[in-house]
């Protein structure tokens, strides 16, 4: 297959065919984010998106029960590249059972609801979309693109279609300054946007990225350890989804864990409690990683 490097999935798309239909990502303005600078942001010639599709259904057809199209927002193809996609991915993959990609709220919205119904009908049926925070002053620091409202709106729009989601947020993104604000209200926003599956993830501070620049500059402080996990435990307590499968599972996370929200709310608490006083061992800081 012909890839454009670095390659990015969640980590739940670990078996998953990764087809890259786009290139970069169109926003890629977020300051804490660098996987896709090196990259500028192209849609990749539909031709060369099928060939490798059908070249996939050659080698491993029988094999692959999920694709991931990739790279960072790949919801913002057009329709008629989408159904190109979709329809080569479901008559070449006979186990075929989901499609998913990453995409940001205003891809969503940017969609009208007739196109996210077709799409789910094609066989998009997840969409992976990291929020970050649910803080919008710390979603305007961070440059997200959109606040808490039209979060909650893409999410609306994106289950009406029939579509799962999976919200991905960023422990610590609040820096010092916002960090009870950021985790309250990302539980917050985690309710609201109902989501099928959640992961929170660990800030990194990347260089190259302009939190590089803001933290020199004395604009960004990255909580401690203990702080990120004590954001953690409020979103796990706060947060009221009506029924997620709950992540930390990431490289870059100091502990993982994983569950049921709101079945398992309580033991993963006490998880929490267990890393937090020193019983629970966390993660070797050799073994974490973007």
């Amino acid at each position: 297959m012909r890839y454009v490097e670095p390659l990015y999935r969640p980590p739940s798309e670990a078996n998953s065919y990764i087809l890259q239909a786009t290139i970069g990502c169109s926003h890629n303005k977020c300051v804490y984010c660098d996987m896709y600078r090196s990259k500028e942001f192209r849609v990749r010639d539909l031709g060369e998106s099928l060939e490798d599709l059908r070249e996939a259904s050659r080698r491993a057809g029988h094999a692959v029960d999920k694709i991931f199209v990739a790279d960072g927002d790949a919801l913002i193809l057009e329709m008629d590249h989408w159904r190109a996609i979709l329809e080569t991915a479901r008559a070449g993959f006979a186990r075929l059972r989901q499609v998913s990609c990453y995409a940001t709220a205003t891809n969503v919205l940017e969609k009208t609801p007739e196109q996210l119904a077709e799409l789910r009908e094609l066989g998009l049926n997840m969409l992976y979309i990291g929020p970050e925070s649910g803080d919008d002053p710390t979603l305007k620091r961070i440059v997200k693109g959109a606040d808490f409202a039209a979060h909650v709106e893409a999410a609306e729009k994106a289950h009406a279609a029939g579509m799962k989601i999976s919200v991905i947020a960023l422990l610590g993104v609040g820096g010092t300054e916002r960090s009870q604000e950021h985790a309250e209200a990302t539980a917050d926003l985690v309710t609201a946007m109902d989501p099928e599956y959640f992961a929170a993830l660990t800030t990194s501070v990347v260089p190259g990225t302009p939190l590089v620049r803001m933290q020199k500059k004395g604009f960004f402080h990255l909580p401690s350890v203990t702080r990120m996990l004590e954001e953690l435990r409020i979103i796990v307590d706060r947060a009221r989804p009506s029924g997620a499968v709950f992540r930390t599972n990431h490289a870059s996370n100091h502990l993982a864990l994983g569950g049921r929200l709101p079945d398992d709310r309580e033991a993963i608490c006490a998880a929490i409690d267990g890393a937090l006083s020193g019983e629970v061992a966390l993660r070797p800081e050799w073994m974490r990683g973007l």
